[in-house]
This record gives structure tokens, C-alpha cells and sequence, in this order.
């Protein structure tokens, strides 16, 4: 495995979850794109997790998307898509995911989900979509300006607004829909106390893997529960669709189930927020916003470029090869950064400036290659709506104390968004 001890002083550290704590390590990513592009970083222990081997941090957008884009030589299936190795023992049961597959198994899977996610199927949604997002809000307002005049929209509105939609979308019953929230919180927050819970641990004493076999039965019983029910009473959902497809076996009707509910749900559950928070830190932008100056649909491709859900994925190296000059050896762990690459300056003219025009916008905040986000016309359609309803409800985005972050290399969450409710004052949205 390769360990260049010249890449040792002076790189910044990008691996350790603590680190995102306060958002993007901006700094930190702008050193490595202009002086270290393609640079290893130690996988140390950190938060009672072992050490690992170390990788390969990629951080420009081009070499980013080459990556992913390069699925013969960087590969999903080897070591699976996240930083930390799996143990060997579960490395069978995590490829049976389609986010940890290659073409041209992961080609088949695509299709078969495909199917229940028709662009027709989620824009039937919207409606229900919408009167979501106003009654969230609303209720949200209401209760703020009946108390201290302070609202956090990440337990008021988003969590809830994030998980009620997949729930719709899956035909998850209501009665059991907060399973889907305690799964994620499970599965996406396991780096932080706050959202993990109390810890379970392996039979070495040290953590256990979330994603194990062993983690996820209960989830994995609800998967096929709720299959045998859509069977009997079928809906128009995408779990109806999955579990009456017959070239789909029970393994990977479960799998698809747990792909769903984390990143279908957790995608929305960090990416609206986030995208909140930088309008209140840009009043003359949400102004912009709420006079018509700019499209909803060009402001959310440039919140997800500055708020990109997804911070890292792995992959393997299969062969020997480089990325920008620099030699990769078959077997190396290499890791694409999207918060890196979405503001790279060789791609986007001034990249923190928020430019809700911003156009083009090639950011990769859902991917891109053969594992670009198959619900990203879903979450678009959830975000758009949302960054609406705002608009229209709230004349002002005030920032009441400062956001939560969560602790996490993965996952770009907010645990809190405090905003600071102003009675209404009878001035109507412009325009």
C-alpha cells in the first residue's frame, strides 16, 4: 500500500469528521486543488474508530469527475463507497447494494429501480409536496411568534419535511414513518453523539459497523413486512413497484429499501437546510429571490453547489494508473471531496461568491458517471419547492445563533438552523 512520506508535512488533515464540524474546511481544501490535487492522507483513529490504511484525496473538479466517471478503473465494488473499510465479513453483503456495484451489475439495478422512478410517478407529488413545505412553515412561524420568536427549521420543518416525503414516495404507512428518521440517524450520523445514540459495540469491543448485516435486521424485516403488504393492497409507490418486479430477488428488494430510506432521505435532510442558511447569510440574495430576480430552479443548482449533501465517496483503484501526474496503485483507496471540487476556481468564476444565477453550473454535489443520484430529479423537485414556500412565507431570513453541523466526512448535515421570527408586518412579497 502506498504511504509517500513526502506528502507528510504540512497537508491538512480532511479525513478526521471532527474537522466539518463548523462547515466546509474551506481553507484546507483551496491549499490541497492549487498545491496538492491528488494527495494521501492518513486514516487515523479518531472517535474510537481503528486507524485505517489510507488514501488518495481528490480535490479538483475535473479529477473529481473523472473518478466517477471512470468506473473500470476506479471501481465501487471492491472496497465499497465509503472511506472506512468494512469488515471482510460484511464486504459480501455491502456489495449487494447497487451504490457499491459496477457496470454491468450496477446497470441492471439501475434500470430496476429505474422503473419505479419515473419522472411522471414523483411529479405527482409536488402538490402534496407543496402543502407540506406551507403547513410545515406555517405551523412553524405560528409557534415561534406565540413564544420566544425563535424557530429551528431543522427539528420544525426540514427533518420532518425530508422524511414525510420519502415516506409518501415509498408508501411507507404514517403510523410507521419514524423508523425511517432513527434509521438514518443511525446509519449517516454514526461519527457524532448527537445523532448516533448511545453506542453499540462489535465483539472485538470496539464500535459497531451501521452498515453490518447485524445492525440492520430490524430494518431489513420492515423492508420485507412492507413488500408483502404492498403485494396484498398495492399503491402508487415506489415500494409497490419493487416488491411486484419479479426479476428483483428479496436481498436486493432489502438493500434497495435501506439505499432509499438513507440517501432518499437524507440527501433532502441535509441539503435544505443548508441551503437556508446561506440566504440568511445573503440577505441581498434572498431579496433577489423573493423579487423574481432569479429563477427558483437556477437557485437551487447553486445552493447545492454551495451546500453539497454529500461531502466524499470512495472508490478502489483496480490497476495501477495516475491522476494528475500522480501514481495510484492498484488496490489504493481513492476519495473525491464534492465540497472541494463544487468550488474550484479552474471551474466556477469567483466560487464563494453565491450567485443564484450562477450559470452554467456543473457542480457534483449528486455525482456524476454511472452512479449519479438516481433521485436527484426527486430532491431537486423537494428543494425548489421548498426555497418557494420560504420565500413567500418569510420576509426575512434572520439568523438567531449559530447553525450545528454535523460530525461527519460523509455527510454535510445541520443538527440546527435557529432563525429569528419578526412579527409580520403587512408588506407583501414583491412582484
Amino acid at each position: 500500500m502506498t504511504s509517500p512520506a513526502a506528502d507528510a508535512p504540512g497537508i491538512p488533515d480532511v479525513f478526521d469528521p471532527r474537522g466539518y464540524a463548523q462547515g466546509l474546511p474551506h481553507s484546507a481544501y483551496r491549499l490541497l486543488r492549487d498545491r496538492h490535487p491528488v494527495v494521501w492522507q492518513e486514516e487515523h483513529e479518531v472517535l474510537g474508530w481503528p486507524a485505517g490504511p489510507g488514501f488518495w484525496a481528490v480535490t479538483r473538479h475535473a479529477d473529481v469527475v473523472r473518478v466517477l466517471k471512470d468506473a473500470r478503473t476506479f471501481s465501487s465494488y471492491l472496497g465499497a463507497t465509503q472511506i472506512r473499510d468494512p469488515t471482510p465479513a460484511d464486504l459480501p453483503f455491502i456489495r449487494r447494494m447497487m451504490l457499491n456495484q459496477d457496470p454491468p451489475l450496477h446497470g441492471r439495478l439501475r434500470r430496476l429501480v429505474g422503473r419505479a422512478f419515473t419522472r411522471g410517478r414523483i411529479d405527482r407529488f409536488e402538490t402534496a409536496v407543496r402543502d407540506r413545505a406551507r403547513g410545515l412553515l406555517t405551523a412553524a412561524l405560528d409557534t415561534a411568534r406565540a413564544g420566544s420568536g425563535v424557530v429551528d427549521l431543522v427539528t420544525t420543518v426540514t427533518d420532518d419535511y425530508a422524511l414525510l416525503n420519502l415516506a409518501d414516495v415509498l408508501g411507507v404507512p404514517p403510523g410507521e414513518r419514524g423508523l425511517l428518521l432513527d434509521w438514518t440517524r443511525r446509519v449517516i450520523g454514526y461519527q457524532d453523539p448527537d445523532e448516533s445514540g448511545p453506542p453499540a459495540s462489535g465483539p472485538d469491543g470496539r464500535p459497531a459497523d451501521p452498515r453490518s448485516p447485524a445492525m440492520l435486521q430490524d430494518m431489513f424485516a420492515f423492508a420485507r413486512e412492507l413488500a408483502a403488504h404492498k403485494r396484498r393492497h398495492p399503491g402508487d409507490d415506489v415500494l409497490t413497484v419493487l416488491a411486484t418486479d419479479r426479476q428483483l430477488a428479496t436481498p436486493e428488494l432489502e438493500m434497495f429499501f435501506f439505499l432509499l430510506t438513507i440517501a432518499g432521505n437524507d440527501t433532502v435532510r441535509s441539503a435544505a437546510p443548508g441551503g437556508l442558511l446561506a440566504l440568511a447569510r445573503h440577505p441581498d440574495a434572498y431579496r433577489a429571490l423573493r423579487a423574481g430576480a432569479v429563477a427558483t430552479s437556477s437557485c437551487v443548482e447553486e445552493l447545492l453547489r454551495w451546500h453539497p449533501p454529500v461531502l466524499s465517496f470512495r472508490r478502489t483503484a483496480v490497476c495501477d494508473t495516475e491522476i494528475a501526474g500522480r501514481p495510484v496503485r492498484a488496490g489504493d483507496k481513492v476519495v473525491v471531496f464534492h465540497g472541494s471540487a463544487n468550488y474550484d476556481e479552474r471551474v466556477f468564476a469567483a466560487p464563494h461568491r453565491l450567485d443564484l444565477a450562477r450559470t452554467p453550473n456543473p457542480h457534483v454535489s449528486f455525482g456524476d458517471g454511472p452512479h449519479v443520484c438516481l433521485g436527484a430529479h426527486l430532491a431537486r423537485l423537494q428543494l425548489r419547492v421548498l426555497y418557494e414556500e420560504t420565500r413567500d412565507l418569510l420576509p426575512v431570513l434572520e439568523l438567531a445563533g449559530p447553525p450545528r453541523h454535523l460530525v461527519s466526512n460523509f455527510i454535510h448535515g445541520l443538527k440546527s438552523l435557529p432563525l429569528r421570527i419578526r412579527p409580520p408586518d403587512g408588506d407583501p412579497r414583491p412582484g
